[in-house]
């Protein structure tokens, strides 16, 4: 049995809400999207990449190699959507995309919005941010610390809608029973610290389906915070 949990909040400071999820349970397909670019253009592109993953993946029975191909189709679409109207110049996305199958979790990743795997009590980031900041924290030059008030931590090296030879990371790994993933924009990570996060999923793990959405409690927290991004957050427990 699979439960998922989705939750997106404009945040406390923000004007619009340019995050964008997509959950479909009856494909097992779960993506969140975290739009850039002046004058509203961030949730054109966030709404064409999930708008573009739910016509080609709604079906399921998918590969990485699907998952992969579909991003990169959205990155046509915005690119040429730019292209056509000149306020749309400079969008882009994130795109943080997991699809279950046979008991296998099947990724496919561009940006800095991650997907997370706690298992047996310990959370694990299973995608790598693809910015600048990150960049230097593994390099070393950064610890993980300072990154997080960086104040060059959203600048991305990679993003959705930015250039024809986008590179996507994709992968898989097999499911344990009792195993949970979490698709989160960076709304969450730069509010909340990994061990609330593992705090919360931890409590998700005891609970039954009907102790309350653990995605609406982690978006409550980012609020709590200061909520200085919108936030997205997409809970799935598996077993």
């Amino acid at each position: 049995m699979i439960q998922s949990y989705m939750a997106s909040d404009v945040g406390c400071v923000r004007a619009h809400n340019e995050d964008r999820c997509l959950v479909v349970e009856k494909a097992q397909v779960y993506a969140v999207a975290d739009g850039m670019g002046g004058q509203a253009a961030g949730e054109v592109a966030s709404s064409m990449l999930v708008e573009v993953l739910q016509s080609d993946l709604s079906l399921g029975g998918l590969t990485e190699e699907d998952l992969s191909k579909s991003v990169l189709h959205a990155n046509e679409k915005i690119l040429a959507s730019a292209a056509a109207h000149p306020k749309y110049q400079g969008m882009g996305t994130t795109a943080t995309v997991l699809h279950i199958k046979s008991g296998q979790a099947l990724w496919a990743h561009v940006g800095d919005s991650r997907l997370y795997l706690y298992r047996h009590g310990s959370l694990q980031q299973v995608t790598e941010d693809h910015s600048y900041v990150e960049s230097l924290v593994r390099e070393g030059k950064l610890t993980e610390e300072e990154a997080r008030s960086h104040p060059q931590k959203n600048m991305l090296l990679r993003a959705v809608g930015v250039e024809k030879g986008l590179e996507v990371d994709k992968g898989s790994f097999p499911l344990h029973e009792g195993d949970i993933l979490l698709l989160a924009t960076d709304g969450l990570m730069n509010m909340v610290s990994d061990q609330e996060i593992e705090k919360q999923l931890f409590c998700a793990s005891e609970a039954s389906p009907e102790g309350g959405s653990p995605a609406k409690e982690l978006v409550r927290q980012a609020l709590a915070a200061g909520g200085f991004d919108n936030v997205t957050v997409i809970v799935v427990v598996y077993g």
